[in-house]
């Protein structure tokens, strides 16, 4: 509480003492995770905003100075709970290797640590710009599969619709454009994730400084997602365009990349032109020169007598959790994964029963976009000459982000739609997902599931649950994506195909142990 508005309080040393202190144990504690962080923001275009957020939000915790320095620091026991839980997040990341879990509990403990050293009035402060830290942190990798994958299809529809205004005959099939001369694929760079996630962040900034009715904010932030995938949609139908009028270099090299740049600026200039807009509205209309509230903090008024404040007991129980903190994580750091020894896909039996296999082989484009430690992809036959496709995807370890793509989201990224989606028993009790996907007058049926360890798993979340407590209770973290596939011939009821599928399925069941271990 402000007891007297011209006082102000000056920072002692011991203070940015303990500050420094608990932030290199916070570092520390989470060193790796932070480091592979680093790593995301250097080799993926998506996250390379992220160096900009730390200074971002200490430029704005500075901006407010002059509100800070009339505050008391109280400190806070709800601040120091916050960073307990912050460092116990940080030892499941480290202890699971999961770096994402360790990552977001980095950021929870930097704000706890401020809560328990500043107090309730003056966090309030400067609450959002910490905040703000959770924006460099990158999405766990099944979410980013799956919304890529998702913005991939949009932006590849969008994008047919724009090069058919210019009369051009194209056909899209899954996100392969088709301009009869050239073919383009709409691969996960192009999903507009490059655009989109500075632009979120982009956002939210501008809503902050934004002086406005909290509804005007929000819509500036949702309004970032729809402008990313329309502009982003309109970039690939002018590539179409050029490369239909120009060839095929049109679609590579630096003019594509300059393209790229060009969206982005645009996607800004409609956000600046949307606050413009809405500026003009509503009871709160302004000038759109006062809407940002940029101003620098203002200097110590004259005379105001100079207090130095008190450390709060919380900053000292803060090193202390902190510290232990960072002993656990030397703990940790030695702690190997336990990886079993499994025999390579390459001895798979070729035949079973009835059914003969042969094997095929993923081009090096999608093994590189997998990152699998081993798989297999066979065509089995039976006696009748009817086939069924057979793909395991095995990962040795999933610590580090690397898992299986599911179907449920690769699978209209290729352009197969899901007409009905169950899951069935077979005989030997295996519960597993079924699918029937269609592409034009093309049918399959489709059964997945994942074999995580000794468990069989159809959830796509319940495989990240069981990943992470695997990984703590038994230090493993390995485990396939299972796949089988056979095509519905015209006429073909799907119960047919069910029939080769569980047969099949119940030939590979004992064998696959030896392939993907309990």
């Amino acid at each position: 509480m402000i007891t007297n508005p011209t006082t102000a309080y000056r920072t002692p040393p011991l203070f940015w003492m303990l500050i420094g202190i608990g932030l290199a144990l916070a570092i520390f504690s989470a060193f790796d995770p932070l480091a592979a962080m680093v790593q995301r923001w250097d080799n993926s275009e998506e996250y390379g905003y992220g160096y900009m957020i730390p200074v971002i939000t200490l430029f704005l915790i500075w901006q407010r100075k002059d509100k800070l320095e009339a505050i008391p620091f109280t400190g806070s026991w709800l601040g120091v709970g916050l960073l307990l839980v912050g460092v116990l997040t940080i030892v499941v990341g480290q202890m699971s290797a999961i770096n994402t879990v360790a990552q977001y509990g980095f950021v929870i403990a930097v704000i706890g640590a401020v809560y328990a050293v500043m107090g309730w009035t003056a966090f309030k402060v400067v609450v959002v710009p910490l905040l703000l830290l959770f924006l460099m942190v990158p999405l766990p990798s099944f979410v980013f599969n799956n919304l890529s994958s998702q913005l991939q299809l949009i932006s590849s529809q969008i994008g047919v619709a724009v090069i058919r205004l210019f009369g051009i005959s194209v056909h899209l099939e899954g996100n392969v454009i088709d301009l009869g001369t050239y073919q383009l694929q709409v691969v996960e760079a192009c999903s507009g994730l490059r655009y989109l996630f500075p632009l979120i962040a982009l956002s939210i900034i501008a809503s902050y400084f934004y002086q406005a009715a909290v509804w005007k904010r929000v819509v500036v932030i949702l309004s970032s997602m729809p402008i990313t995938v329309l502009m982003n949609s309109f970039r690939i139908g002018v590539i179409g365009v050029l490369v239909e009028h120009y060839g095929i270099e049109q679609a590579e090299g630096f003019l594509h990349d300059f393209e790229g740049w060009i969206v982005f600026m645009a996607c800004v200039l409609l956000l600046v032109v949307e606050i413009w807009l809405l500026s003009r509205f509503g009871k709160d209309r302004q000038p759109f020169r006062e809407v940002f509230g940029m101003e620098l903090p203002a200097p110590t008024p004259e005379g105001a007598p100079i207090v130095t404040r008190v450390v709060p007991r919380h900053a000292f129980v803060m090193i202390a959790f902190l510290a232990v903190g960072a002993s656990g994580a030397v703990v940790i750091g030695g702690r190997p994964e336990q990886i079993p020894e499994r025999l390579e896909f390459v001895s798979f039996p070729a035949s079973f029963g009835e059914w003969r296999g042969r094997n095929d082989t993923l081009d090096s484009i999608v093994l590189d976009a997998l990152n699998l430690d081993d798989y297999i992809l066979a065509d089995y036959r039976n006696a009748d000459g009817k086939a069924v496709n057979f793909y395991v995807a095995y990962y040795g370890s999933q610590r580090s982000g690397a898992s299986a793509h599911s179907p449920r989201s690769c699978l209209p990224g290729g352009g197969w739609r899901i007409e009905s989606s169950t899951q069935v028993a077979l005989d030997n009790g295996l519960q597993v997902n079924r699918f029937i996907i269609r592409m034009g007058e093309n049918r399959q049926l489709v059964y997945y599931w994942f074999k995580q360890r000794d468990r069989i798993i159809t959830s796509e979340f319940a495989v990240k649950w069981y990943l992470l407590w695997d990984a703590l209770a038994r230090n493993r973290t390995d485990g396939a994506l299972v796949r089988l596939t056979t095509v519905l011939q015209p006429g073909e009821n799907a119960e047919a195909g069910d029939a080769r599928l569980r047969a099949l399925a119940h030939e590979i069941a004992e064998p696959l142990s030896q392939y993907v271990p309990d």
